[in-house]
């Protein structure tokens, strides 16, 4: 087999020995499981076009996962590719900084929503984020946590349990649930308003952290497995990515947050308060020994793949605004370089 090896720029020359273009290792992506499906249909789409590339290999390890195997190094046992369901942290970025991940590009590939479903004979149609806040925070406002039904919560709800499926530490639906659906109802408490500006740190806890006394059940990077679990317990609700839940509306049905229903139309808008951004990211330094790498940006960031009739929409990608799509198609195109400092 012909090899090329080639030094990559880093705090020190790193030598990667990777097969040349006709036989070079499989693009290996990690990370989200949200935008795994879409991956997925990408990668199919790549090999059946580039047979002499191979299929890129897609692997579901949740965002924080995937981001730290990604920024742990360059080189051929390292991923080329960074799924997320929540944009890069600074944190991360110094982690890729410090082992010599030091050129990396952002693409925007679509948006999605951190949707809430159930089973379709549960009795609750809609919570409000304050209600979920208070059904799921392990300290609501700083104290410990003490409802133990719907009803608990919110007279208006169901005196069911509260039973909710939902997504690991590691995952990037899990940081977006806590930012985008949690903080602002913890938020608008003055006492927690004055915390945020005090510490920061305690603020986020209070306002993001969630129950460990099984009324939230992590159910691991398999968003298919909180699907499986809502329709054997009725009753209970699950938190997940909107794709899943559209891909199942024939057996589940998505509940309103603050009167909102989830769809294409209210996440697209940003109407729907779980809307998100999906993100790729690249290891500039592995694009020229990979060359599925430039295949696999390209096609993702196709008209025909992500844009308003694109097939990723069949499996629940929702396409992001004519000029964000722009942006990204650029990005694939040039591999220009996120600036890590504007990172938060």
């Amino acid at each position: 087999m012909t090899v090329k090896t080639y030094a990559i720029a880093a705090s020190a020359a790193v030598a990667l020995a990777i097969p040349a273009t006709a036989d070079a290792r499989s693009m290996r992506a990690v990370g989200s499981s949200t935008v795994y499906p879409f991956a997925k249909m990408v990668a199919e789409r790549v090999a059946r076009a580039n047979p002499r590339l191979g299929t890129p290999i897609i692997e579901s390890t949740g965002t924080g996962g995937g981001l730290k195997l990604f920024c742990a190094g360059v080189g051929e046992r390292f991923p080329d590719i960074a799924n997320a369901s929540r944009r890069m942290k600074s944190s991360e970025a110094k982690q890729c900084a410090g082992n010599g991940v030091k050129q990396v590009t952002e693409i925007q590939v679509g948006l999605d929503g951190v949707a809430l479903g159930t089973g379709k004979g549960t009795p609750i149609t809609g919570i409000t984020q304050r209600d979920l806040y208070l059904a799921i925070a392990k300290t609501p406002f700083g104290k410990p946590n003490k409802a133990r039904t719907w009803k608990d919560v919110n007279a208006r709800l169901p005196a069911i349990p509260i039973r909710v499926y939902g997504p690991p530490s590691t995952s990037g639906t899990r940081d977006a649930l806590g930012e985008l659906l949690m903080t602002p109802p913890c938020e608008a408490n003055p006492a927690m308003a004055a915390m945020k500006k005090a510490d920061e740190a305690k603020f986020k806890a209070i306002c993001t952290g969630v129950r460990t006394d099984g009324a939230y059940i992590e159910t691991g990077e398999n968003d298919n497995l909180i699907v499986q679990k809502l329709e054997a317990n009725r009753g209970t609700v699950g938190i997940f990515g909107y794709s899943y839940l559209e891909e199942n509306l024939n057996r589940l049905k998505g509940l309103q947050i603050n009167g909102v229903t989830p769809s294409y139309q209210t996440i697209s808008s940003f109407k729907y308060p779980g809307a998100r951004p999906l993100y790729i990211y690249v290891k500039n330094a592995h694009v020229g020994a990979i060359p599925a790498i430039r295949a696999f940006v390209a096609e993702f960031t196709k008209e025909s793949a992500f844009g308003p009739r694109g097939y990723l929409l069949s499996g629940g990608l929702v396409a992001a605004p004519n000029n964000v799509r722009a942006r990204s198609q650029q990005n694939a195109r040039t591999l220009a370089p996120l600036n890590f400092g504007a990172l938060k």
